[in-house]
């Protein structure tokens, strides 16, 4: 099974997952970057221009969504600037494109792909950083205690593009099932046999915004029942 570890700087990770180009990296310089701008070419040496930069280019692991590429197959890198003055280009490098494997069929009677993903810290939801924990509930002996709940939960959560992640790192060892309901409790669609760490549920899934609710069942038992909101869509301006 190929590896899923990102390339340390200066190399650079690049993907493209359903049309969007994830250019990815992980930090072991021991001087400081002071300035990381990401940059894309049709040329693979010269031509390019910056297409953005991260805020904390210091960060262990980082790294820059392209969402809307005028071309699949453009040549990525990365400008790295160390504090001092001195600075360092990556190779260039063209994206690797990653399929959606999985179809499921909604309450609808629609199917729907659902597209295996990397993440990495610097995708993850933000509110995780400040999650409420539950104390886990006392039991007897010989008896498990019940799955500590945190809210957002950390195996399904809305990602800052509104699209809903699932997070399963055990998923290839493990027999996962999760099954999705509306606030009314009407069964949207179940998930079974999850085998991939990272998935992604597009938006257009959910009928409406609003709050849903989940659970997850290993090998039958249930391990977690949480929650999750679908915001609306940002009206654009004219």
């Amino acid at each position: 099974m190929p590896s899923r570890a990102q390339s340390i700087l200066p190399d650079i990770t690049v993907k493209n997952i359903g049309g969007k180009i994830i250019v990815s990296w992980r930090n072991e310089y021991a001087l400081p970057i002071s300035t990381l701008n990401i940059q894309r070419s049709y040329d693979s040496l010269k031509n390019y221009s910056t297409i953005g930069s991260v805020l904390s280019p210091q960060s262990r692991e980082n790294g820059y969504s392209d969402a809307n590429p005028p071309y699949s197959k453009m040549y990525y890198r990365v400008f790295i600037v160390f504090e001092g003055g001195s600075y360092i280009l990556s190779k260039p490098v063209r994206p690797v494109k990653e399929v959606p494997v999985t179809v499921v069929q909604t309450a609808s009677g629609k199917d729907s792909i659902i597209t295996p993903v990397e993440r990495y810290p610097w995708q993850v939801n933000p509110l995780l950083d400040s999650s409420i924990v539950m104390p886990p509930t006392s039991s007897t002996p010989g008896i498990p205690a019940k799955p500590v709940i945190t809210y957002p939960s950390r195996r399904i959560f809305t990602a800052r593009d509104n699209s809903v992640v699932i997070h399963l790192p055990d998923a290839p060892t493990k027999k996962y099932t999760a099954k999705f309901f509306d606030e009314n409790d009407r069964v949207v669609f179940e998930l079974n046999k999850l085998t991939e760490e990272y998935l992604i549920i597009e938006k257009v899934n959910f009928v409406r915004s609003g709050w849903y609710h989940f659970e997850i069942y290993e090998s039958g038992e249930l391990v977690e029942k949480n929650k999750f909101f679908v915001p609306k869509d940002s009206k654009k301006q004219n």
